[in-house]
């Protein structure tokens, strides 16, 4: 087999959508401490009238496939997802690092279980500024408002 493909960050059109909503779903299903809350019809709704009219979303894609992407609304990451087989190869920095180029205060949720995920965003300079006990959350775990500030 020949060497992995380039990866491309490119901002997400709409004929994206049901990649996206499949890679969501497999980073998902791979924390075995989240909730099962929707179909894959809802996520497909969800990314595809909801996430990609309204946010700033850009995709990794690996030789037309998308593996990873970023969500931005406003001050906010809203969303950011891996194919689990592509979780630890920078992809995730690099979507982090581009979509919130320029941007002063960056701030995003994370769940307080995610423990990977807690050191991915500390080590780019999040912290912690409020813990929440799960209420504020469709999911119903505790979570962590992590900031940046550059």
């Amino acid at each position: 087999m020949s060497s992995s493909p380039e990866i491309l960050l490119r901002p997400a059109t709409s004929s994206d959508a049901a990649a996206i909503a499949i890679t969501m779903r497999a980073s998902l299903n791979a924390i075995d401490w989240m909730p099962l809350l929707h179909t894959p019809e809802e996520d497909l709704f969800f990314i595809r009238d909801i996430l990609l009219p309204n946010q700033q979303v850009t995709v990794a894609d690996a030789g037309g496939r998308i593996i990873g992407f970023i969500a931005i609304g406003g001050e906010w990451v809203r969303q950011l997802y891996f194919d689990p087989a592509w979780t630890g190869q920078g992809i995730g920095s690099r979507l982090l690092a581009q979509a919130t180029a320029g941007m002063s205060l960056v701030k995003l949720h994370c769940f307080q279980a995610n423990t990977g995920a807690r050191r991915f965003y500390e080590r780019h300079g999040f912290r912690a500024e409020a813990f929440g006990d799960g209420s504020a959350n469709e999911e119903g775990l505790p979570d962590i408002l992590y900031v940046l500030r550059r």
